[in-house]
C-alpha cells in the first residue's frame, strides 16, 4: 500500500509505501488524497458519478490530468468541516477504500 495525506489546499504532506507497494501507485495515491480533497467526495463516489452519462463525465482530465476516479481517497473531516484527505493505492478498490476508511476514521 502507499498511504498519501493531503492537506486544507489538496498537498501532499504526508506519505509513506509500504515494502513491496508497486512504484506506480505513489502517484496513484496522491492523485485520489488530491481529488477527495478538490472536490469534498470520496473518490468512490466520484467514479460513480463519472461513468458515460453521468454528471462528471470526463472530469478525470480536468485539473491537468490530477484526478484520479479509482476508490481510496476519502475527505478528512474536524467539527464537521473538511481539512485535509486521504489517498490510497496499492491493493484492490475495496481493499484501497478500506484502507482509507481505517485512516480517516483514526484522524
Amino acid at each position: 500500500m502507499n498511504i498519501a495525506v493531503a492537506d486544507e489546499g489538496g498537498n501532499i504532506v504526508a506519505h509513506v509505501r509500504m515494502d513491496g507497494a508497486w512504484l506506480g501507485s505513489i502517484d496513484i495515491s496522491q492523485k485520489k488524497a488530491y481529488t477527495s480533497r478538490a472536490f469534498d467526495i470520496a473518490t468512490k463516489d466520484l467514479a460513480a458519478h463519472s461513468q458515460s452519462g453521468g454528471q462528471f463525465f470526463g472530469i478525470h482530465a480536468s485539473n491537468g490530468g490530477k484526478i484520479m476516479i479509482f476508490a481510496g481517497g476519502i475527505p478528512l473531516k474536524k467539527g464537521g468541516k473538511v481539512v485535509g484527505a486521504i489517498g490510497v493505492s496499492g491493493g484492490s478498490g475495496d481493499q484501497d477504500h478500506a484502507v482509507a476508511e481505517a485512516g480517516a476514521a483514526a484522524f
